[in-house]
C-alpha cells in the first residue's frame, strides 16, 4: 500500500465503553504521566509493563485511572545466561546471537527453574491482573525483514531428551533432521507448551485469578516457509490451549510489511484459535500517525477482543498519535 492510500482506509467509530474490549498500552506509563496525561482520559483500560519496572505506586495509580496491570515476563531470553545455557547448532557449535536476540537451550533445567523462581517472586510481590510471557520460543530472530532462523538446539541434553521423550534412536543432528524431522518439530513445540504449563502452575498456586498471556511471532503458516512452527517451535493449537490470551506481535514497520498485514494476520489468527482471546500488540514507534491508526484498527480485526500498542511512550510524545488514541479508544 502506498503511504498516501492510508488516508483512504475506512475509519471505524471509536470503540464504545462497556463493550469488554481491552484497550491496552505497553511500557511504563511514567513518560505518559509526566506529560500530564491520565490513562482514562485516553480510554486506556490496561497497561502492560516490563516486570522490572512494576512498583506498588504504578499499580495503585493505574488502577485509580481505571486500568488493569499486566506484567511482561522474559521467558527464554539468554542475554545474561551462562554459556552452558546457550543453544547449540547442528554443527555442534554454540549458535550465534541473531541480530539483538540471544535464545537459550530449552532443556537446560537450571535456567528454566531460575525463571520459574523469578516468576513466583513477581506474582507474590505484586498483585497483578496477569502475566505475559515474552521470548518464549526457540533461538531465532523474527522481528526483522530478513529473520535469522538457525537450526537449534543439538546439545547433549536436547538430543537425549528428544530420544527419551519420543523413543527415537537417532545418532545425532544429521540423522534427526534427515529421518525424524517431523518428530523433531513436534517435540520442539511440546517444550514451549510444557514451559507455559509450568508457568501456569506458578500462577495457580500464587495468583489464581491472574491471566496468562503470550507475546509471540505473528506469522501465518504460509509465511517464511512455516518457520513460526518449524524453527520457533510455536504451534497454534498448542498455544491456543496453553494461554488465556495470545498477543501476536504485528510490528509491520519493523518487519518491513505494509500496514494492511496487521489486519490480514489478525484475521488469520482469529480464524485458527478457539479458546484463547486475541489481543495483538501493534507498532506505534517510528511510524507516522496514519499508519499507527491503521495498525491499531487492524489489530481489532477478526475476533480480537483487545489491542495494545508498543510503546505508550512513543504515543505520549506525539500529539498526532495521542489524537489517534482518542479516536480509536474513545
Amino acid at each position: 500500500m502506498r503511504r498516501r492510500d492510508l488516508f483512504r482506509l475506512p475509519l471505524l467509530a471509536a470503540v464504545p465503553a462497556g463493550d469488554g474490549l481491552t484497550r491496552g498500552a505497553y511500557s511504563s506509563p511514567k513518560p505518559f504521566w509526566d506529560r500530564g496525561h491520565r490513562l482514562d482520559e485516553y480510554g486506556i483500560n490496561a497497561v502492560f509493563v516490563h516486570s522490572g519496572s512494576i512498583t506498588g505506586e504504578l499499580i495503585r495509580r493505574a488502577r485509580a485511572e481505571g486500568a488493569r496491570v499486566f506484567a511482561e515476563f522474559a521467558a527464554w531470553n539468554g542475554s545474561s545466561a551462562p554459556p552452558e545455557a546457550l543453544p547449540v547448532g547442528a554443527d555442534g557449535r554454540p549458535s550465534p546471537k541473531q541480530a539483538w536476540f540471544q535464545g537459550i537451550c530449552p532443556t537446560y533445567e537450571p535456567f528454566l527453574e531460575a525463571r520459574l523462581a523469578a516468576l513466583e517472586k513477581l506474582v507474590t510481590t505484586h498483585e497483578l491482573d496477569g502475566v505475559w510471557l515474552d521470548y518464549l520460543h526457540w533461538h531465532a530472530q523474527f522481528e526483522d525483514p530478513e529473520p535469522g532462523l538457525p537450526e537449534t538446539c543439538f546439545n547433549a541434553s536436547c538430543v537425549e531428551r528428544f530420544r527419551g521423550d519420543t523413543g527415537v534412536r537417532a545418532a545425532g543432528p544429521g540423522e534427526i533432521l534427515a529421518r525424524y524431522d517431523g518428530q523433531w518439530r513436534d517435540w520442539r513445540c511440546s517444550l514451549v507448551i510444557d514451559f507455559a504449563r509450568r508457568c501456569r502452575a506458578v500462577l495457580a498456586r500464587h495468583a489464581p485469578r491472574a491471566l496468562l498471556g503470550n507475546y509471540h511471532c505473528a506469522w501465518r503458516d504460509d509465511e517464511h516457509g512455516g518457520a513460526r512452527r518449524r524453527v520457533l517451535g510455536l504451534d497454534v493449537a498448542g498455544l491456543d490451549q496453553a494461554f488465556d490470551v495470545l498477543s501476536p506481535m504485528v510490528y509491520h514497520g519493523r518487519s518491513g510489511r505494509p500496514v494492511e498485514w496487521v489486519r490480514q494476520n489478525i484475521e488469520w489468527w482469529s480464524g485458527h484459535t478457539h479458546q484463547a482471546r486475541i489481543w495483538p500488540i501493534v507498532q506505534a514507534y517510528e511510524v507516522p500517525a496514519a499508519e499507527f491508526e491503521a495498525a491499531l484498527r487492524g489489530g481489532l480485526a477478526g475476533g480480537a477482543s483487545g489491542v495494545m500498542m508498543f510503546t505508550l511512550g512513543a504515543v505520549a510524545e506525539d500529539p498526532a498519535k495521542l489524537a489517534v488514541l482518542k479516536r480509536v479508544y474513545g
